[in-house]
């Protein structure tokens, strides 16, 4: 059983999309196994975007994060990393496919709803960032 953390976005969150956004989730069969709100610290996000540290968006992400609740979730199931990256769609919504929730609900680029782990050694990095009690 494959594990990956998703996080409902501050933009997201104001909109209050936060219960249809899980939905999506769960009309798909997946178990989500954790689940909290909490507004990040600049030391989560820090930690969270480490390996964009250096780049020039590298302030925006921590600080878009950083500037209301999020939404963390721990969602398991098979195959669970790709496809809720299929779900989520493409980050830029503009290259979003119409059904996806980036689709759906980005606003732009960086207020882009959600995001999940790309990797099993990412999801497992990040859920201990969110999750440090699991």
């Amino acid at each position: 059983m494959e594990r990956t953390l998703v996080l409902i976005k501050p933009d997201a969150m104001e909109r209050k999309l936060m219960g249809e956004i899980i939905s999506i989730y769960e009309k798909k069969g997946f178990h989500i196994s954790a689940l909290k709100i909490v507004k990040p610290t600049k030391e989560m996000a820090e930690e969270h975007y480490a390996e964009h540290k250096g780049k020039p968006f590298y302030e925006n992400l921590v600080s878009f994060i950083t500037k209301g609740e999020v939404c963390a979730l721990v969602i398991e199931g098979e195959n669970v990393i790709e496809a809720v990256r299929k779900i989520n769609g493409a980050t830029d919504p503009l290259n979003a496919e119409p059904g996806t929730i980036r689709g759906r609900y980005a606003l732009s680029k960086s207020e882009n709803a959600v995001h999940a782990s790309d990797s099993i050694e990412s999801a497992e990095r990040e859920i201990k960032i969110w999750f440090p009690e699991l």
